[in-house]
Order: structure tokens, then sequence, then C-alpha cells
């Protein structure tokens, strides 16, 4: 199992993170979600994001975004875009002009909204389904999930502790995506973020 952490918004945490002996596969930063107190203004996710990324990839978070901050980000050192309420159409539209490869996050409180995943899944690399809240943390009932059989890669958000026992996660999810638990008053903080990355090592060794 792989993991994500989310919100990184400053260069300490990052390089601490990209400089762990078990780095995250995926690091996700608020692109244009100025509700979030995780966003980033351009100019500072630029410079922040502008370094080696060594193992890991980085991910643009984006929520139904405008074609002026599209084109804006276009040149930045992303790997992936995580999109938010956006339309199928949308999104291969956005796969195919801007060469990138896709995170389409459901949010998800009924078996229905799982079910939207069959609309996206041919054309995205990772299905990330989420909780209700976007950067709230909210939980869901991550049981809905355990029918969903894609040729995806299936990602996990929503109220997900970082001292889980995150090995009950394994059977329905290839990446656990993590972020407000990592926080201590609306920070990261890096004692939470190794015992996270120790916990998912050890999971990988066990398997």
């Amino acid at each position: 199992m792989d993991a994500k952490i989310c919100g990184i918004k400053d260069s300490k945490t990052l390089n601490y993170i990209i400089n762990h002996d078990n780095p995250p596969k995926f690091i996700g930063f608020i692109t244009d979600y100025r509700k979030s107190g995780r966003f980033i203004e351009f100019n500072n996710l630029k410079k922040l994001i502008n370094i080696d990324k060594k193992k890991t990839n980085f991910v643009s978070v984006l929520v139904n975004p405008e074609n002026e901050t599209l084109e804006k980000i276009k040149d930045l050192n992303f790997d992936y875009y995580q999109l938010y309420d956006v339309s199928p159409e949308k999104t291969k539209t956005i796969k195919e002009k801007y060469k990138v490869k896709i995170i389409t996050a459901l949010t998800i409180d009924s078996k229905k909204d799982v079910e939207m995943y069959k609309e996206y899944e041919h054309f995205s690399e990772i299905i990330l389904f989420d909780s209700k809240g976007y950067e709230k943390s909210f939980g869901f009932d991550h049981q809905l999930l355990n029918n969903v059989s894609t040729s995806a890669y299936k990602m996990l958000a929503g109220n997900i502790q970082y001292n889980d026992k995150l090995d009950k996660y394994s059977k329905i999810t290839d990446i656990i995506d993590i972020s407000g638990s990592l926080e201590t008053s609306g920070e990261k903080d890096i004692s939470k973020i190794k015992i996270f990355l120790e916990n998912i090592n050890k999971i990988k060794n066990e398997n």
C-alpha cells in the first residue's frame, strides 16, 4: 500500500518528506481551493515545488479548475492533477491538452456516489474516494468500496488517522491519502508524519 500526504505548504515539511527513508509516493498541494487553510498562492507554490522530487510524485489538487488556472500551472513541477467536481468530458480534455496523469476525486456519501468511478476509470490513472468534507476530513463508510473493481488504482481519504492500524485498509485501497490528522493546530506536524510513514512502511514490509 502506498501513501499520499496532502496539503503541504512549507519547504521545511516538504524537504523532510522527500528526504525521508520511506517517502510517500505522492505529495499533494492545494492549488486553487482558496477556502482551504492549506491553499498556496501561485508564486509561493511555484517556488516551493521547483525542487528535485526524488522518489515522489507531485499532485496539484484542483476543484473544478478554471482554464486560466490550468494555463497558469501547466509548466509547474506536477506529475498528476487531482480533480474534484469535474465532468468526465472535461477531465478527458484536461488530460489530453496538458499531457498529465489524472486522479479523479469522488466525494462519497452513498453507494451511488461510489458507482461514479465507472465514468472515469478508463482515463484516470487513480480514482480517489474521499469524504464530502473536502479539507474538513469528514469520514464515510469505507465498506462501500468493498465491491469496487477497477483497472485504475484506488486511493482512499476521509478522516484516516496517522496512527490507525492502517493494514485494515489494504483490502479496499492501493493508496492511503492523509492530511488533517498529520496536523497540530492547523500546521503539519513532522512527528506525526514520521509515525505515519513508519506505519505505511511496516505494512509494505509485511506484504
